[in-house]
């Protein structure tokens, strides 16, 4: 008998060792060598590949936008329900931690009881009433024979990871749309201020005209082409100033104030295009906090399926039990009244209807959604690099073209002007050269907006400045 028990426990030691769950493997998704939209310009060159990128929005250097992004870190309500799921999944991962501990309860009682006269079984001589004293611990814990524990822990530790990389996501979606809002906004300043310096020309240019006509010279037609320009300019002026005031009201709930009590003052801002470092298609897997989320829910889902498989097993565990028990009070707590019981129990359940069976069937077929969808996040993370590489390249293109019909256009309003005073032309000349110029300043600015606004949305495509390792350290 001596050699039977630890044979038992040796037993149970090896099969402690096992786990039903598939062995798992993060799936292989081809990454190509390099970004097909990928250019020269938005590729530096090494050492740059390897500076931090955690305070991308800095790259920008703006100090308004800094403490913006400052405000929306502490006060962002969407950032704050990320982080309260994050703490459930955290704390749901505690809980499946403890599993491996055993559980201990203390109990006691104090009871008046009377027995039956007819009670079977009652001894000669028992009293009708008695008391019932007890105090004690009792303790239980699963032996973890088929890795149910171990997979339950996988499974919650795993949903912690993808819990923080969706906070991270949540993080990087929100700390975009501010830069994007605030580099719009700041884009319609400029704007504005072209406007309000061509509404000053104008203003010059419908005063000259009126006294050319009052001398006779000009004609009442011109003076009516130059008031049409100057109104239309100033017609301008307040659609512009009416998105102006979307983008402050959305940044202002972003940094989680009211709208009516927010403002930023109007400035002209030289934000110059930042420096992006790309890297290889590869990095994009260790990079996208989605990506990431993505993965750690499909090692959830294949532990989840050992969990489901155990249930076929027996469950086994080890009970103990200490304390006193008399019925009476007095010298209750004393050596002759104490009590203890050790020893295991198992439990197997032997007929289910297919319940057991069903419960696997549905986790299996949960990784293999999880799999697929793994695999869809890849795929359009790539699309969306390689979306955003080939706009700022085309952009970049356009934007070099409208630089240099900025000139054109300024070089034929001078020239008509020029005409015009000299009278040789008439001012249907200059109104043609001054449309033409504004439209083309202001599309050029426009372009200037949208590689900015280009630029933030690579960044966010890139993943921002995470890494995978920062889920991994949520553990």
């Amino acid at each position: 008998m001596s050699c039977i028990r630890p044979a038992v426990i040796f037993c149970m030691a090896a099969l402690a060792g096992c786990s039903l769950a598939p062995s798992y493997k993060t799936p292989v998704v081809d990454a190509p060598a390099a970004y097909k939209g990928s250019a020269t310009n938005w590729q530096p060159a090494q050492p740059q590949d390897n500076k931090p990128r955690g305070d991308w929005w800095k790259s920008y250097k703006d100090p308004i936008l800094d403490n913006l992004i400052v405000k929306l870190d502490a006060a962002n309500a969407d950032l704050a329900v990320a982080v309260a799921n994050f703490d459930r999944a955290t704390a749901y991962a505690a809980q499946a931690r403890a599993d491996y501990f055993p559980t201990v309860n203390a109990a006691a009682y104090s009871t008046r009881n009377r027995q039956s006269d007819n009670r079977a079984r009652r001894g000669k001589g028992q009293p009708d009433v008695y008391g019932d004293n007890a105090i004690g611990l009792l303790a239980n814990y699963e032996v973890d024979l088929w890795g149910r524990v171990r997979n339950y822990v996988k499974a919650g530790e795993a949903g912690a990871q993808a819990a923080a990389a969706d906070l991270e996501s949540v993080h990087l979606s929100l700390r975009a749309e501010l830069v994007d809002d605030y580099l719009a906004l700041r884009t319609l300043d400029q704007q504005a201020k072209l406007l309000a310096d061509e509404i000053a020309d104008y203003q010059k240019a419908l005063k000259l005209t009126e006294d050319r006509f009052r001398g006779g010279i000009d004609s009442d037609l011109d003076v009516a082409r130059a008031k049409i320009q100057l109104e239309t300019a100033k017609a301008k002026v307040s659609e512009l100033t009416a998105s102006r005031a979307e983008y402050e009201h959305a940044i202002a709930t972003l940094v989680g104030e009211s709208a009516s009590g927010f403002s930023i003052a109007p400035a002209i801002v030289d934000i110059q295009l930042p420096e992006i470092p790309v890297g290889v298609p590869a990095d994009l897997l260790q990079r996208r906090p989605d990506i990431a989320s993505a993965e750690r829910r499909l090692a959830a889902a294949n532990a989840r399926i050992g969990v489901a498989k155990a249930a076929f097993f027996p469950t086994v565990d080890l009970s103990a039990a200490a304390g006193y028990e008399s019925t009476y009070q007095s010298a209750w707590l004393t050596a002759p009244n104490l009590f203890w019981m050790i020893g295991p129990n198992a439990l197997m359940t032997i007929f289910d209807a297919g319940r057991r069976q069903a419960i696997v069937d549905q986790a299996e077929a949960a990784f293999r959604v999880d799999g697929a969808q793994y695999r869809s996040t890849v795929l359009h993370a790539f699309q969306e690099v390689e979306d955003n590489l080939t706009l700022l390249n085309n952009l970049t293109e356009e934007s070099v073209t409208l630089r240099e019909a900025v000139k054109d256009t300024n070089r034929a309003l001078n020239i008509a002007m020029t005409r015009y005073k000299e009278g040789v032309a008439s001012y249907l000349d200059v109104v043609v050269a001054e449309a033409a110029a504004q439209q083309v300043q202001l599309d050029e600015l426009s372009i200037r907006g949208r590689r900015l606004q280009a630029s933030v949305n690579l960044i966010r495509a890139l993943g921002g400045g995470w890494n995978a390792d920062q889920a991994t350290a949520s553990k």
